[in-house]
């Protein structure tokens, strides 16, 4: 009897078997790699199922009565009679027979294959490593009945299952989804699409086993564990996504996974613009708010509430920083994106295994301000660390940002000098600009992300702050409209240029003209927006 084929006998018998041959060690590919040892081959071919066709692609099709409204990624969304709309990829569906020779085959490789997904940081490296090893130990085990034609497609589900994500590497590769969510075995993943908002997929897990073999995975990647004692993950995969897990008992129907993903390339101004989230005006005021016409730049908090959009915003401002200037970034999860050369980044970390090696957001803040930043932007503020930021805005770090959750200006006021934030409200004297930005369900545009207030905040040295606003959304126009109130800080900042008030805001009417002509133009992509603004000045 062969390898695989004791392997799938014990699978079936339940017994104790004969040990399994001693793996022999693989190196990690190398620029110059060595032809590696063949897996341990079968010594006597030996048919154990008759050929089997691979596992079954459930082809995107249309429930009945629905019709294709786009296609995605690699999926396609339909429209049911009753208007909702369903996500469908080609999801492996594999019979009984199939499966056995699947996880058969994976019991095999991650058997015999000792290095680590680890050992190899390139993933496309990564994943070809794994597939030629897995090929191998299929080609030497001609007793599992699979046609040459089809090892393929076994090699390739057998690699998303050890070292990818199953099914859900079918939904990551659409950049058009915001969310992917499981929320339990037997139950559909839903995902949030930018277009078509929340509906659910054809991808169903059939176990929580499965479910939970993908969170164990995210967890060893990032140096973390997952168990009934420590039920809650919170991780970020090798993309930059965000990733939230919880597993029983905490989640009473089975195992949970909810992934945020980013865009490769980020929103620019130029986006914003088209969307309607911000209009050319406003977006010409926030330029020379961030820039500070190299004289004094703004200290900005963005506000808003969960997806919202706040850091597409703040990575839009950020984009406004001149080239050249030294700019530090801490997130707890990394997603801000910025096309400048003098840039570090930080992120926090949670406790590891032993509950030791913990570097909080406050811990990343004030080591920032020991490496003379010229920026100092705070991913998402939440607590300690809002004192340590305004802290650096009182103290001469002039255009520091960061985010808040918030619903609006007033509001922004109140957490900050609230627990567990506590910033004194005399510092609050630093802060220059709140900008506000909601998700808005409009019953003509579905789903919309508006900057709905830009204001300033008066009156902190006299014990009674006020908030000022500059722009404020018009619901009904759907347009965000300026108030007529003058800016405290644009007439500070004209001490610091020694320009006029009336001369500030022919310089913003400038950029306004600038950012329309982008906008005209069709220029797309972060690095083209960003050249495009460098060069501003000539």
């Amino acid at each position: 009897m062969g390898y695989l084929d004791d392997l799938m006998h014990r699978s079936k018998e339940k017994a104790g078997a004969a040990a399994l041959p001693k793996p022999i060690r693989q190196q990690p590919p190398a620029p110059a790699a060595a032809q590696e040892a063949p897996a341990a081959a079968v010594q006597k071919p030996k048919p154990h199922l008759e050929e089997i066709s691979p596992p079954a692609l459930a082809e995107p099709t249309a429930p009945e009565g629905a019709v294709l409204v786009s296609e995605s990624g690699v999926g396609r969304i339909y429209k049911t009679k009753k208007g909702k709309f369903i996500y469908s990829v080609p999801v492996p569906r594999p019979s009984g027979p199939e499966r056995e020779i699947l996880d058969t085959v994976k019991e095999a490789a991650t058997r015999l294959i000792t290095v680590t997904p680890e050992e190899i940081a390139d993933v496309k490296e990564r994943r070809a490593f794994f597939k030629k090893r897995i090929l191998e130990i299929i080609d030497s085990s001609p007793e599992l009945g699979i046609a040459p034609s089809k090892i393929d497609f076994y090699a390739d589900t057998i690699v998303r299952e050890m070292i990818g994500y199953g099914p859900l590497d079918l939904l990551l590769v659409d950049d058009q989804l915001e969310e992917i969510m499981v929320i339990a075995p037997n139950k559909p993943v839903y995902v949030f699409h930018r277009h078509y908002e929340m509906m659910p997929t054809n991808v169903v897990f059939g176990r929580d086993d499965d479910i939970r073999g993908i969170i164990d995975r995210i967890a060893r990647d990032v140096g973390r564990r997952i168990d009934v004692k420590d039920p809650l993950l919170d991780a970020r995969l090798p993309d930059g996504s965000r990733v939230n897990a919880t597993i029983p008992p905490i989640s009473l129907e089975g195992s949970t996974i909810t992934i945020r993903k980013f865009r490769q390339d980020p929103f620019t101004v130029v986006d914003l613009v088209k969307f309607g989230t911000i209009n050319s005006e406003l977006a010409a005021f926030m330029w020379v708010a961030t820039e500070g016409m190299k004289a004094k730049p703004a200290n900005v908090v963005v506000s808003g509430g969960t997806g919202s959009g706040k850091t597409t915003t703040l990575n839009t401002l950020a984009a406004f920083i001149p080239d050249g200037e030294r700019i530090i970034t801490m997130e707890d999860t990394a997603e801000i994106k910025l096309p400048v050369k003098h840039w570090i980044r930080f992120e926090t970390r949670p406790p590891g295994i032993e509950g030791t090696g913990e570097v909080t957001m406050d811990t990343l803040v004030k080591n920032s301000l020991r490496m003379r930043p010229d920026r100092v932007i705070v991913g998402e503020v939440r607590g300690k660390e809002a004192f340590t930021l305004f802290t650096a805005m009182n103290t001469g770090h002039d255009g520091s940002m960061g985010t808040v959750h918030a619903n609006d200006a007033r509001e922004t006021i109140v957490r900050l000098t609230s627990p567990p934030m506590s910033v004194p409200q005399l510092m609050l004297a630093a802060l220059n600009l709140i900008i506000v930005q909601k998700r808005i369900h409009d019953r003509r545009k579905g789903t919309i992300r508006r900057v709905t207030e830009v204001a300033e905040v008066t009156g902190v040295l006299e014990d009674n702050p006020q908030v000022i606003y500059l722009y404020e959304w018009d619901a009904a126009t759907d347009t965000i409209k300026p108030t007529g109130v003058p800016s405290k800080y644009l007439q500070e900042l004209s001490k610091y240029t020694g320009m006029s008030y009336a001369e500030i805001q022919a310089e913003i009417q400038r950029r306004k003209e600038f950012i329309e002509r982008m906008v005209m133009d069709g220029v797309s992509g972060i690095d083209a927006v960003s050249a495009r603004i460098q060069g501003f000045f000539g």
